[in-house]
């Protein structure tokens, strides 16, 4: 079993589901840090096609993340009062909203492909996996990375015997990490140094992190690794659509909030209409809401309508440049 990633710097690309495309990934492992397939939204064929793309492009290590499914109580009339919500919106945009929201669980079938591809690093976001999962990970000597936005979820992967955890900061752009507490609100600083007094397996420091400076920062209080997400989506290899890119360069300190009104689950990203009218309207839990907000998000894109447009994004998003990932990894690192 490895004891340290197999990179030769110390940054881990976030992996954003949604945004990463296999040349995206390799361009990341090429520069010696570890690529990551955001495969969350990936059915299984997808995911082991994916993977396979990444392999045929690149010898480097990378990682798949993957999103451990939750119970989630369909409480018709919670989705209701969310529809009821969305509906002004909706008529605006002149789409419906759908009356079938899918349920199936793809987390095996994304296991699976894994395996069967000899994946070697897989994190995972939104809580732990089952014993009999990290076993068969296990067994094929697979690093297991964990993600925490509290000290208390820091110890439970530590606990479930996965090699090192992702410790998520309040700056981070995204999705919150969360399964313990969903308001955790500590600095990526703080968290880091408070897991650091509490565990033992290495700690990746997530969240805000967009200059050298902030990146030596983290390592000097102890992180073995940083992950960075918002400072590559400008990247001219990333695949966020242009819009997006466009927000994040043209953002200033105060341009993003935390939400949960797309999907259920709080993230940050850009402050806009639908952030602003929908703060404190009823949600449906994730996945349900994702489901129920997804045609807004896609008709908005198409109408070239960032109000209405989930833009994910850190806090520190005036720092963004455009650039090569080489030429931004280098400017992290030299």
């Amino acid at each position: 079993m490895m004891e340290k990633l197999p990179i030769e710097n110390p940054i881990v690309q976030a992996p954003m589901a949604g945004v990463t495309t296999p040349g995206f990934v390799v361009a990341c492992c090429e520069t010696g840090v570890l690529g990551s397939i955001g495969a969350g939204y990936l059915n299984g064929q997808e995911t082991k096609r994916f993977i396979q793309e990444v392999k045929a492009l690149t010898e480097k290590p990378f990682s798949v993340n993957l999103f451990v499914p939750e119970q989630t109580k369909s409480d018709l009339h919670l989705v209701q009062r969310a529809r009821e919500a969305l509906q002004p919106i909706c008529d605006e945009l002149n789409i419906a909203i759908p009356e079938f929201i899918p349920t199936s669980n793809v987390f095996q079938e994304q296991v699976q492909a894994i395996l069967e591809e000899g994946v070697t690093v897989v994190s995972f976001t939104f809580g732990l996996p089952d014993d009999e999962t990290l076993s068969a990970l296990k067994q094929k000597d697979v690093y297991l990375i964990g993600t925490a936005t509290s000290v208390e979820e820091a110890v439970a992967v530590e606990k479930a015997g996965l090699n090192a955890v992702v410790v998520q900061g309040i700056e981070a752009g995204g999705h919150r990490g969360s399964f313990i507490e969903p308001m955790a609100l500590h600095s990526t600083a703080d968290l880091l140094k408070a897991a650091k007094e509490n565990i033992s397996i290495p700690v990746i420091a997530a969240g805000g992190i967009m200059t050298k400076s902030q990146v030596f920062d983290m390592l000097e209080l102890g992180a073995s690794y940083v992950q960075i997400g918002t400072v590559l989506l400008t990247a001219t290899e990333c695949a966020a659509p242009k819009l997006h890119k466009e927000a994040i360069l043209n953002s200033g300190q105060q341009a993003t909030t935390l939400t949960k009104a797309f999907t259920g689950k709080y993230a940050r990203g850009l402050k806009n209409r639908f952030t602003e009218e929908l703060k404190e309207a009823v949600t449906a839990p994730y996945p349900l809401q994702h489901y129920l907000t997804q045609p807004i998000r896609k008709e908005s894109a198409r109408q070239n309508n960032l109000e209405y447009m989930s833009l994910w994004m850190g806090e520190n998003s005036y720092l963004a440049k455009e650039a090569s990932v080489k030429e931004i990894i280098e400017t992290l690192l030299q």
